[in-house]
């Protein structure tokens, strides 16, 4: 007998979908569907558990429940109808569609599309419990629909919380970056554990924390639940502790790791040092407060992975010429180092004096951001 194979639909940051596809196939599962800002993959009902838990480039994890073309409300409401919803939702389950969004499609209007489509499913429900109000006040099921070009895609949330809380980060700065994002900057590096690694504006400590559980194999979402964790007509609990046992039995605990992370702030740095306390990778980590100007090391091929101000305000701007050029001034004084910069600003490569081996476009929320990668050699060769 075939185990039965489910569809899971992952979002990502727009530009990032590469590295998600990668942490996918490395759990093992097969890529159904690439597309900007999302991969849909397909694994049994396990995959649940080992994605939520293991991947740390995605928002959520969506179980995909049906897609079909609508014009029409009509023909959203037929199709959300014919969707075998009380195969996953019990009685007494708490469901609505808590987001819908379209983009190039006929339907438009959000709260008209999630209004019809909790009547469809109401209906598809009772049908089978033959009861016509139901109590609700079970466990939570929560709809995402996604309407592109007129092609409607249904997906129940898995996850709850977005994947990017992990559970470390209590303190934050202004401007923070996303564990998500941050996860996947790093993930497009070639840094290893053995490399050392400095984030000379490191805030709460984001980039660190996430370098030190990537090369301490500590699983993102191995020390949170997740609102699916208790949807025991769909997936057995014995599959989510095998997960987490799973994810604990692949940590590294007599690592050596080189991770520092400076700023200015030496309050930012103590919520720092706290955070990383909270995601159990304080040891791996060194933070100082400490300005860019000062960054130095005799130690060669090591990686700078930052996400520098960018002047959101006109007074920080005018700052911005000489904190990057000071930037390219202190990058140029290591021994053949590799360097790494999201930022907004797009002069950067112009004051850091040196133009980027590459660059990636990559969207920080709403805010168009650039990738550069300025290439170091690699330990036994020269440039």
């Amino acid at each position: 007998m075939t185990e039965e194979r489910f569809e899971l639909i992952a979002p990502c940051h727009f530009g990032l979908e590469s590295v998600l596809k990668k942490e996918i196939m490395n759990l093992g599962y097969d890529i159904v569907q690439v597309e900007d800002g999302r991969v849909t993959f397909a694994g049994p009902i396990d995959a649940i558990a080992r994605a939520n838990i293991n991947i740390r480039t995605s928002e959520r994890i969506l179980l995909k429940c049906g897609s079909f073309r609508a014009t029409t409300f009509d023909e959203l409401y037929e199709g959300i109808r014919h969707i075998p919803w009380a195969r996953i939702i019990p009685r007494d389950g708490k469901f609505w569609v808590t987001k819908a969004t379209t983009n190039k499609s006929k339907l438009f209007s959000q709260t008209s599309i999630q209004s019809i489509a909790k009547k469809a499913m109401v209906e598809s429900m009772s049908k089978t419990y033959h009861i016509n109000r139901f109590t609700e006040d079970g466990e939570e099921y929560p709809v995402r629909i996604f309407i592109m070009k007129d092609v409607v895609t249904v997906g129940l949330d898995t996850t709850g919380v977005s994947l990017h809380k992990r559970g470390y980060r209590r303190l934050v700065g202004k401007a923070p970056i996303s564990e998500t994002l941050a996860a996947a900057l790093i993930m497009l590096t070639p840094w290893k554990e053995d490399r050392i690694l400095v984030d000379p504006f490191c805030g709460s400590g984001t980039f660190p924390i996430e370098a030190a559980m990537i090369g301490a194999g500590i699983a993102p979402g191995v020390n949170r639940d997740f609102t699916s964790s208790t949807w025991e007509k769909l997936i057995d609990k014995k599959l989510w502790y095998n997960a987490y046992d799973e994810a604990r039995s692949l940590e590294k605990h007599d690592i050596d790791m080189h991770i520092q992370g400076y700023d200015l702030d030496s309050q930012m740095v103590k919520c720092a040092m706290q955070n990383a306390e909270e995601a159990g990778v304080g040891q791996y980590i060194h933070f100082q407060a400490r300005a860019v100007k000062d960054l130095s090391s005799p130690k060669s091929y090591g990686f700078i992975i930052t996400n520098p101000p960018y002047g959101e305000r006109l007074e920080e701007k005018k700052a911005l010429p000489e904190l990057y050029r000071t930037i390219g001034e202190r990058y140029r004084s290591l021994d053949k180092w590799s360097m790494f910069l999201i930022t907004s600003y797009e002069d950067a490569e112009r004051y850091i004096g040196r133009k980027a081996d590459r660059n990636r476009k990559i969207y920080n929320g709403m805010i168009r951001s650039y990738y550069y990668q300025f290439m170091g050699a690699k330990p036994g060769k020269t440039n």
